[in-house]
C-alpha cells in the first residue's frame, strides 16, 4: 500500500512547523517558557507547532484523522493564559500567511481546537498520526538541537515518518561537530515503509537517499546519547562503549535529531537508558524508528525486541532502546547484556 499522499502532507506539516519554531527560537525570551505540571519547559512554539501540524493535516487529507500528540489546551484555557494564546495564534497565522497555500485566518478558538485534535490514545486498530511538536525542548531553549517528529501508524505499525531538524547541519556531524562550517543547517528526513529514507534541506530542495553507517568494527564506531544526563544513564552507556572497545567519545545531542544523524551514517550507535520508572512515549521514537530502519538500521529494546507502537501512548520497553546497523547489533546486544548484569545490584 502506498502512503504517498500522507507522506506529502506530513512533510508539508513538519516543514511549516519547523519554520514557526525557527522564528520563535530566534526571538527566544524567557517569558516563552511555561511550566507544565511536571515542570517540563514548554513553549509557545510547542503549542504553535502542534496546532500547525494538526491544521495542515486536516487541510491536506480532507478527512477525519486520529492524532496522538504531546500537548493539549488545558493550561491554555486557564485564567491568565489569554496573552500566550494570542501569541500562539499570531504565530500560527503568520506561518500560514508566509506559506501562502491556505487563504485563512484562524481564531484563538480554532487554534485551541487544532491543538486538542491531538488527544487520541492510539492503539493497534486503524490509523493514528503520532506527533512530538518539539522533541528536545531543552535543546530548543538552549538554541541547540530539536526536532519536529511526525509519524503514521497503520494497524499498530509505523508506516511513515518525518523528522524536521532545523539546527542539524546538512553535512555530517563527524565533519562539523554540531555546527556546520557554512552555517548550512536544517534537515528534513523522511521515510515510507519499503521505500528507503531520504534527506533534504528544510528549504525543500532536492532529496538524497541516505544509509546508516556500514562500520563493522566497534572500535571505529561512534555513538550518540541524550545531551541531558537526566534523560539517560550516561554511566551505563560508557560501560557498554568500553566493553565494545569504542574509542571515540560520545556525541551528546538532544531529540530525535540523533535518529536522523544516525540514518545518514554520522555515527553508528545510539544508546538510550532512561532512569528507573520512566515510561517511553511513542511520539519520542516513532518517526525516528522508521527513519533509521528504512535506512538499513535496527532499533530494539535492551533485550533485542522490536519496539511495539500498538499499545497506546506508551512503549513498554525492556530497560532501554538501542539503535545501530545490522552488523554491529549482535555485538551491541551482548555488551548491553553484560553491562546490565554488572550494574545490577547483587542480590
Amino acid at each position: 500500500m502506498s502512503y504517498d499522499k500522507e507522506l506529502a502532507a506530513a512533510k508539508k506539516a513538519a516543514s511549516l512547523a519547523a519554520r514557526l519554531c525557527q522564528n520563535v527560537q530566534k526571538a527566544l525570551l524567557q517569558s516563552d517558557v511555561q511550566s507544565k505540571t511536571d515542570k517540563t519547559p514548554v513553549t509557545v512554539a510547542d503549542y504553535g507547532s502542534q496546532a500547525l501540524v494538526s491544521f495542515v493535516l486536516q487541510q491536506e487529507l480532507r478527512a477525519d484523522f486520529s492524532l496522538v500528540a504531546e500537548e493539549d489546551s488545558k493550561d491554555l484555557r486557564k485564567d491568565g493564559a489569554q496573552e500566550i494564546v494570542e501569541r500562539i495564534t499570531k504565530l500560527v497565522n503568520d506561518s500560514l500567511t508566509s506559506d501562502g497555500s491556505y487563504n485563512v485566518t484562524l481564531s484563538t478558538e480554532d487554534v485551541l481546537k487544532a491543538i486538542d485534535i491531538g488527544r487520541s490514545e492510539g492503539g493497534s486498530q486503524g490509523r493514528h498520526w503520532v506527533l512530538d511538536p518539539i522533541d528536545g525542548t531543552k535543546g530548543f531553549l538552549r538554541g541547540d538541537q530539536y526536532a519536529i517528529a511526525l509519524a503514521l501508524l497503520d494497524g499498530g505499525k509505523v508506516v511513515l515518518g518525518v523528522l524536521a531538524c532545523p539546527n542539524l547541519p546538512l553535512t555530517s556531524l563527524k565533519d562539523a561537530g554540531q555546527h556546520s562550517p557554512n552555517n548550512e543547517v536544517g534537515c528534513l528526513f523522511f521515510a515510507e515503509v519499503g521505500g528507503g529514507t531520504y534527506m533534504q534541506p528544510l528549504d525543500g530542495s532536492s532529496a538524497v537517499k541516505v544509509q546508516v553507517s556500514a562500520v563493522e568494527n566497534p572500535e571505529e564506531a561512534s555513538f550518540f546519547e541524550s545531551y541531558e544526563a537526566a534523560h539517560s544513564m550516561h554511566d551505563l552507556s560508557s560501560l557498554i562503549a568500553q566493553k565494545l572497545g569504542v574509542k571515540a567519545p560520545p556525541v551528546r545531542i538532544d531529540s530525535q535529531a540523533k535518529y536522523g544523524a544516525l540514518s545518514r551514517g554520522d555515527g553508528a550507535i545510539y544508546l538510550r537508558f532512561p532512569h528507573k520508572g520512566y515510561r517511553e512515549k511513542i511520539w519520542d521514537h516513532a518517526a525516528g524508528c522508521i527513519v533509521v530502519t528504512e535506512a538499513g538500521g535496527v532499533v530494539t529494546d535492551a533485550a533485542g525486541q522490536p519496539l511495539d507502537f500498538s499499545k497506546g501512548k506508551h512503549l513498554d520497553v525492556d530497560t532501554g532502546i538501542i539503535v545501530t546497523n545490522q552488523k554491529l547489533m549482535p555485538l551491541l546486544l551482548n555488551a548491553v547484556k553484560e553491562s546490565l548484569k554488572e550494574k545490577a545490584p547483587s542480590s
